[in-house]
């Protein structure tokens, strides 16, 4: 069921926009070699770091969960490759990808996930906790749509100080129904906040498929902002060159205009929805897994982009790589060497207000300053 949506929407769109007019794009014809070049690396670093990462999962290394953006990496990199200064980005607990697309080295995230002293959360977070204030990426969110009032709320405080920016905030498409995902997205339109949500449709509630789990308009699950006059898209993610132009409008509205927008992006995980989720490829046939894999895989897209149009050879990918994998072992080594946070911190860097001693952190009181 999953394939034949996906491939009706794939026709229609083909039918309608075809490859080049998205690589005609303004955002797009400005793009050098290089930033081309850097968007395939970086979609590889991700991918190569979740291989990584799944190997010593599957030793026993790590505890907690463990989700992989294998499959999605364009939906990251695409939307993040064009926020500036004041855009801020936050996501749910599926953040691996997003946390290398704004910057974040491997080994602070590898650390992380081995709970480690030296990971971005000190070794308390885990995978679903990445944060990197200093890069305006705010997490990495467990709670299932937890993360979406938050979103209005960053969009909210641009608001507030005057500044043109916007928040970009993911979800997958099983958050869409939790009821503070509607109350945020009311506000947000009700209070012209520059906000953009973006579903990252991969079919799937974790193992409850979207025809089972979402009612929605005809046109797709983001049709749903029309309930709040909000303005609204689907993207096919597979090329970065329609992602980005898709994105780009919704940046300029929320820079331009200080509106938000519901973006879905329909995209594919190639593996379960957690490490743990033993039934991946019970729930989804194996040609399905099979065909997207093939057909659909946005790094192997992107390549034959960069080839097609002489930036890169064969020989150039094989390289970027080799040397993806061999900094993801590298990070992997820098965990396991790195020490466990003392039990003596157990209490340290849980309320910031606290630990720097300000007078919201002793007296429990906070005070908004224009």
């Amino acid at each position: 069921m999953r394939e034949e949506i996906f491939s009706q929407k794939m026709a229609a769109k083909k039918k309608s926009k075809p490859t080049a007019e998205f690589a005609d794009a303004p955002i797009n014809a400005s793009l050098t070699d290089e930033e081309k070049i850097d968007m395939l690396r970086t979609m590889v670093r991700i991918r190569r770091f979740e291989q990584t990462s799944l190997k010593y999962y599957q030793q026993d290394k790590m505890g907690g969960f463990l989700h992989l953006y294998i499959g999605q990496e364009s939906v990251a990199v695409g939307s993040i490759s064009l926020l500036g200064d004041n855009d801020h980005v936050i996501t749910a607990y599926r953040d691996h990808g997003h946390a290398l697309s704004v910057g974040m080295g491997m080994n602070e995230c590898m650390a992380e996930l081995f709970g480690k002293k030296t990971g971005c959360s000190k070794g308390k977070g885990g995978s679903m906790h990445y944060f990197a204030p200093d890069k305006n990426y705010w997490g990495g969110h467990g709670i299932v749509g937890g993360q979406t009032p938050l979103g209005a709320g960053l969009a909210f405080a641009l608001k507030y100080q005057g500044l043109t920016g916007c928040c970009l905030c993911y979800l997958g498409d099983g958050a869409i129904n939790q009821g503070a995902f509607h109350e945020a997205l009311n506000l947000a339109e009700l209070w012209d906040l520059p906000v953009i949500y973006i579903i990252e449709n991969n079919g799937y509630s974790m193992g409850t498929s979207q025809k089972r789990s979402s009612a929605h308009p005809p046109e797709g699950l983001a049709a749903r902002a029309k309930a709040y006059d909000m303005a609204w898209s689907q993207i096919e993610g597979v090329s970065l060159y329609e992602i980005r132009a898709g994105v780009q409008e919704a940046v300029e509205r929320a820079h331009k205009e200080s509106k938000p927008t519901m973006l879905e992006i329909l995209t594919y995980r190639h593996k379960g929805h957690s490490v743990a989720d033993a039934n991946a490829d019970k729930y989804r046939t194996k040609e399905e897994i099979k065909r997207y894999m093939e057909e659909h895989d946005p790094i192997d897209f992107w390549k034959k982009t960069l080839i097609d149009e002489g930036v890169i050879t064969e020989d150039d990918y094989k390289e970027i790589n080799k040397a993806a994998g061999a900094e993801a072992e590298e990070a992997a080594d820098f965990a396991i060497k790195s020490p466990f946070p003392d039990e003596s911190e157990i209490f340290d860097d849980v309320y910031w207000e606290v630990d720097n001693n300000t007078e919201a952190g002793r007296t429990g009181r906070h005070f908004f300053h224009k």
